[in-house]
């Protein structure tokens, strides 16, 4: 039935996205742009942090509680954007699927190509119901990274998007809709497709066997390609929502990669890219491992 594959994978999601929530906010600290009023000495000291070091200077100057800002976000976030997008992949690859091959698996008798194309419609439609809660996580999530009379201090995702709407206006919450729809049409096509292809070569050329170590093998590829794939959009995604309406940092997309990048240089639209293999590997794990072991359970429903 269709509602399966929404209910298994927001489920799954936002079980992954509260595990790895930590790693999260890591790796949007790197990712926002240096504070203006830093020295070029401390910019540049920011500029080489590792993840290891923002996790303890968050610990340091915030406590174990920040660890977790904007975990009520990162669930809604879930629960809307990848409900939306594990549903509709499955619900396309089913419309799309040859029947010529195997008709009782849902992966060797679809066309990788087709499988992409799902994945890039799929997250960008995910992406554009989740946008809200994502802006609402960004701001949450890099709040303590400002000076202490700027900081916004919401109480929790609900107040975050009352206050955003009230005293930005609605159209506020699709801040950097841009960037973050073509990162979710990037990751989604990028992630799913090698799981899908992953798992099939493993299972297929005997490596392993349909189980527990294909999935957690096929997972980890899957967050490293999606990783190296969507981190340079992350970043753009990141700068854009955490400002403010009527900042006019950046007028777009295109604006905010060439001022980075100017900059920063290049290598700026990688900062934050261990932290995002760190948190995405072990979400891949945690997401496609509890997503096997729901549908196993709702297999009979």
């Amino acid at each position: 039935m269709g509602w399966k594959a929404f209910v298994e994978g927001g489920a799954a999601s936002i079980v992954a996205g509260s595990m790895t929530h930590p790693l999260d906010l890591i790796k949007v600290r790197m990712q926002l742009p240096i504070a203006a009023g830093d020295s070029p000495v401390a910019a540049a000291a920011a500029a080489r942090t590792g993840p290891l070091s923002v996790g303890i200077r968050v610990l340091q100057k915030e406590g174990a509680k920040a660890l977790f800002s904007g975990v009520s976000a990162a669930i809604l976030r879930q629960g809307l954007y990848s409900t939306t997008r594990l549903g509709l992949y499955d619900a396309i690859k089913e419309a799309w699927r040859e029947k010529r091959l195997d008709p009782s698996n849902a992966d060797l008798d679809l066309a990788v190509h087709k499988k992409f194309a799902a994945g890039l419609i799929a997250g960008g439609i995910g992406a554009a119901v989740g946008n809200p809660a994502d802006v609402a996580l960004v701001r949450m999530q890099g709040d303590g990274r400002l000076p202490v009379w700027q900081r916004r201090r919401y109480l929790g995702v609900g107040d975050a998007l009352a206050r955003i709407a009230r005293q930005e206006g609605v159209g506020s919450l699709w801040t950097g809709s841009g960037p973050t729809i073509q990162r979710a049409m990037i990751v989604t096509a990028a992630q799913l497709t090698t799981y899908d292809q992953s798992k099939e070569f493993l299972a297929g050329r005997g490596i392993c066997r349909e189980g527990l170590a294909t999935h957690v093998g096929a997972s980890l590829v899957a967050g490293f390609v999606a990783s190296v794939a969507s981190n340079p959009v992350d970043v753009i995604k990141t700068r854009m929502m955490s400002v403010g309406a009527g900042d006019a940092r950046y007028s777009g997309s295109l604006d905010c990669a060439i001022k980075t990048v100017r900059g920063e240089g290049a290598m700026a639209l990688y900062r934050g890219f261990l932290p995002t293999l760190t948190r995405q590997a072990p979400f891949s794990v945690v997401l496609f491992v509890t997503l096997e072991q729901i549908k196993a359970i709702l297999k009979d429903f």
